[in-house]
């Protein structure tokens, strides 16, 4: 049960437009706990071998390499030219996977994914290394069935890389753009032509890599509504399979590279709000779909169908079919998620690399979910891939009775009812149209970890939750906006 695609009262989203958790997962990673560590973490994984039927794996890997910096991002990276540094940790990487993957017993796999940093800072043929060692250690399922994707940056890949990607059997990429006005890209230090751009789009779909995906991010400095008005009629032209809206979040005091935007050149908050009407008014009016929070897709795209079929997942990676994963990250501050436990590699490289060279698992925290997280995780996921829950179903599954359990969330929805986000009844919550817009404002009302006063305020959130990735796909490309997990 979806409600139809409409506008937005921008209104409602000025009110509401705050940092806050955006759910990749529940509990967010700023509760993550070094009680959690390489012992609990090995126990944890040969546990999940013995589970019959054994869950598939999707996998990540995270490349921190940048060669420059751009300034709205709060990604973990490493700025860096050096191609050792990339031989390095390409062998280091090697030793985790041959050091961690035992403890899965070739598992089936159905999705792999290298994140950022950039990733295609490594060669095509030091990523071929990797996706080959993967793949001597894992069961990956063949196509349709499996998913290989990669965050690029189009300044640093020639055409005929792509080639070389899609014979490794990636068939998925996302190409960061921000802006196409090159006074805006100057504000950022991310100077990339529409040629550059729209090169590798071509590039891509030559080489037969049809699903792509464009990151857009509103709210940058020295943006207008006419400059981004052309971006985003200029990359619908181009139709990609996907595209993500971000809202850039001014953090200067948690992030250093921002403190060379100048918050005077930003837009206001009432032009923040009219430039992402814009864009859904733009994208809808393309064909597009939304999907949730900042995503649109084609309406033949796999997003879609499971959105409207019910069967969308949301993990450290973003929006996602494939739900019922254990999912295994590889690389410097990579997040796994196995069974009903979360854990991290450190997120200073040389950390990271001190465990690895110890033959150490690279685990620097973590936590094991109790039982009310793991309700509410559940809660919180329906909310944010479906835009609902169905009460009847949650109170079955857990042997609740979910208003009792959730007496004080009420409350909460009830404040949003009131605003038009939401719908409450005794079998449902569901979001409005206006809501959709909004889910992590109503997910919020489930999340016992937000101090009880910061959701009677609803607004805002607080200020101090810990800001992690550029995108959802765990420290992803130096191509998103700030958002919190």
């Amino acid at each position: 049960m979806q409600p139809a695609d409409a506008p937005f009262d921008a209104e409602l989203l000025r009110r509401y437009d705050r940092p806050g958790p955006r759910y990749t997962s529940y509990p967010t990673a700023s509760h993550f706990t070094d009680r959690f560590g390489p012992p609990e973490f090995e126990r944890v994984a040969r546990e999940s071998g013995s589970r019959v039927p054994q869950r598939p794996m999707s996998l990540y890997v995270h490349v921190p390499f940048c060669s420059s910096p751009c300034f709205y991002c709060g990604c973990n990276r490493v700025i860096t030219r050096s191609t050792d540094r990339a031989a390095q940790y390409v062998d280091r990487l090697r030793r985790e996977i041959a050091l961690v993957a035992p403890l899965f017993d070739q598992r089936e796999t159905v999705q792999l994914h290298f994140g950022g940093g950039t990733p295609n800072f490594l060669t095509p043929s030091q990523l071929g290394t990797i996706v080959h060692d993967l793949g001597r250690h894992f069961r990956f399922v063949t196509r349709p069935r499996s998913e290989l994707s990669i965050e690029i940056d189009p300044r640093f890949l020639q055409p005929r890389d792509f080639a070389e990607l899609a014979q490794l059997g990636f068939n998925r990429v996302s190409l960061g753009v921000q802006d196409l006005d090159e006074k805006v890209q100057m504000a950022v230090n991310r100077v990339q032509s529409a040629e550059q751009t729209f090169g590798a789009i071509a590039a891509c779909r030559a080489a037969g890599i049809g699903s792509i995906n464009i990151d857009l991010i509103y709210g940058l400095p020295r943006q207008t509504l006419e400059g981004f008005g052309r971006t985003l009629r200029t990359v619908v032209e181009a139709r990609p399979t996907r595209l993500a809206v971000y809202g850039y979040a001014h953090l200067p005091r948690l992030f250093k590279p921002q403190r060379r935007i100048h918050s005077n050149e930003l837009p206001s908050a009432a032009t923040r709000v009219r430039l992402l009407s814009m864009a859904i008014d733009v994208l809808t009016a393309a064909g597009y779909r939304y999907i949730g929070m900042d995503h649109f897709a084609l309406p033949q795209d796999e997003l879609v169908r499971a959105r409207d079929a019910g069967k969308l997942h949301r993990n450290f990676m973003g929006y996602t079919t494939h739900a019922g994963c254990d999912l295994l990250g590889f690389g410097l501050s990579a997040i796994s998620h196995v069974g009903e436990t979360f854990s991290q590699n450190p997120r200073g490289l040389e950390d990271w690399e001190q465990a690895i060279d110890a033959g150490r698992l690279p685990v620097w925290r973590g936590l094991a979910l109790d039982a009310d997280d793991s309700i509410r995780a559940d809660v919180i996921g329906a909310i944010m891939c479906q835009g609902e829950v169905d009460v009847t179903a949650i109170e079955q599954r857990y042997a609740i009775d979910f208003w009792t359990y959730f007496a004080q969330a009420r409350k909460q929805l009830l404040a949003l009812e009131a605003d038009g986000l939401v719908w409450v009844c005794s079998s449902h919550v569901m979001a409005t149209t206006q809501g959709r817009y909004l889910l992590r404002v109503i997910a919020a009302c489930f999340d016992r970890y937000l101090q009880r006063q910061d959701l009677e305020q609803q607004l805002p959130f607080p200020a101090e939750l810990e800001l992690v990735s550029s995108r959802p796909a765990q420290n992803s490309a130096g191509s998103g906006p700030i958002h919190t997990n």
